[in-house]
């Protein structure tokens, strides 16, 4: 396993590539190393990157009350209809 390098080439820590036939032997060692030690491996076929595995980290949930909040920038006219052409009558 070599380690994996970032865009500006420096390897990245904690990072091992390592091919594919190799993650399919290993899968369930490197997947507690990944939850212990928050280890990172990039999986290769054929020297290529498909596949990375990485600490899974939970999110926290967004609340609904305010969710939408800062996502209208502007609004000229808010109490004007938006189509002024819009009848209710209409078929």
């Amino acid at each position: 396993m070599s380690g994996k390098r970032t865009r500006s080439g420096v390897p990245a820590p904690g990072t091992s590539r390592l091919p594919a036939a190799e993650f399919k032997a290993r899968c369930l060692e490197l997947m507690d190393r990944v939850r212990e030690n928050g280890a990172e491996y990039i999986v290769t076929k054929h020297g290529r990157p498909v596949a990375k595995l990485v600490p899974y980290v939970e999110s926290e949930p967004k609340p609904f009350v305010g969710a939408l909040k800062g996502t209208v920038l502007k609004y000229d006219r808010p109490f004007e209809p938006v189509d002024t052409d819009w009848d209710v009558e209409r078929s």
